[in-house]
Parts: C-alpha cells; structure tokens; sequence
C-alpha cells in the first residue's frame, strides 16, 4: 500500500498509519465484496445440498449466477478506482519488508481471482450452448455447444474458486491478527464509522 499523510500547517506531520482510513468508496465496495462472495459460494453450496436438478436448485444457481456477474462488475469498479483516486494508508512501520510484499501480493492475487472467477463461470455457462437464467431475465444463446470448452472453464471455474477460497482465508486471518493481536489499528482503516454524530463531537471536543 502506498504511504499517505495528512496534517494542517504548523502542525507535527503525521507518521502513524492506523489514524487513517480507506475512503468511504472503497470501504463500500470492499463490503460489497464480501457480501455477493457470501451469497455466490452459499448458494453453489446450498444446490448441492437440495439437488442440482431440483426447483430449489435451480433458483439457487441463478442467485449463484447473478451474484458472481455483480461481482465481476464490482471488482472491476473497485480496481479502477483503486487505480485512480482511493485513499489508501500507509502500512504501519513494525512491518517488515517481506510481509508488505506479501501483503502485495494477496491483495494483487484477489483482484486476479475476483475477475476471473465470475468471467470463468459465465464462459462455462455459455459454453453450453442454451438460455440461462441470470437475475431477472434470461441470457440468450450466443454459441453452439461446446464440450471441450465448456470443460476447460470449469476446471478453471474451480480451481479459481479454491484459490480465492485460500487467498480469503489469508486475508482474514491477516486481519484478524492485525486487529486482535498485533492491535495496530489496520483492521479499523476498511471497518465502517461506527457512532455517528456523537462520535464526530467526540473526536471534536478539546
């Protein structure tokens, strides 16, 4: 992450990350992240457990369907606006090079796997060669069937799915880590403001 600091004139400059937040942007579609990779993984999970061929199982891969092109699009908004215009505070100092490269890293591994996954499971269901439900509305034919493609995307469809699964586990447990043990107040920069109005008078007061 880059280093970022703000301070008013005649003012110490400011050097410890934790009192910064992301922007309320990113912090937004970052929940949004994790709300849809919710709902797409408990609904693939749930059609195996009612039945694939059953009603429930179909209204389940829809949800599946619908939530992972919300994610795809979502992904694709938070890259482009972590590119240009997020507000992203520096890592505190106590780490040392090789976790801020890995940090990197996972980071640059989740953004990889949140646009493929989706783009991976759409070219898989297209493949197919029929309509299908996604949301609302049913997704034309756009191609003849094709096995051997069909196949090559969803072995690629599950391996993206284990590797996100994997590199979500390393992300929260990072997390957790920073906000329970190491206490240096990485885990509050995407947390939502709690408090309101009364917390702004607080921080506010002399």
């Amino acid at each position: 992450m880059n280093s970022l600091a703000w301070s008013k004139p005649g003012a110490q400059p400011m050097t410890a990350a934790p009192q910064l937040r992301f922007d309320p942007v990113s912090i937004v579609l970052h929940w949004a992240t994790v709300l849809l990779l919710v709902a797409m993984f408990a609904s693939i999970w749930g059609r195996s457990l009612v039945g694939e061929s059953t009603p429930a199982g179909a209204g389940l891969l829809t949800i599946h369907r619908s939530a992972g092109a919300t994610l795809w699009l979502v992904a694709v908004c938070r890259l482009g606006w972590r590119l240009t215009f997020a507000l992203r505070p520096a890592l505190p100092a106590t780490l040392s090079p090789l976790q801020v490269r890995a940090a990197a890293l996972t980071e640059g591994g989740l953004y990889v796997l949140l646009l493929v996954q989706p783009f991976s499971g759409l070219m898989q269901s297209l493949a197919r060669g029929r309509p299908f439900q996604l949301f609302m509305f049913e997704a034309p034919q756009v191609m003849s069937r094709n096995r051997g493609l069909g196949m090559l995307f969803h072995q690629l469809h599950q391996l993206a799915a284990w590797l996100l699964l994997s590199l979500i586990a390393l992300h929260v447990g990072a997390a957790l880590l920073h906000g329970l043990v190491l206490k240096d107040g990485v885990l509050q920069t995407m947390l939502p403001r709690r408090g309101g109005k009364g917390a702004a008078r607080r921080r506010a007061a002399p």
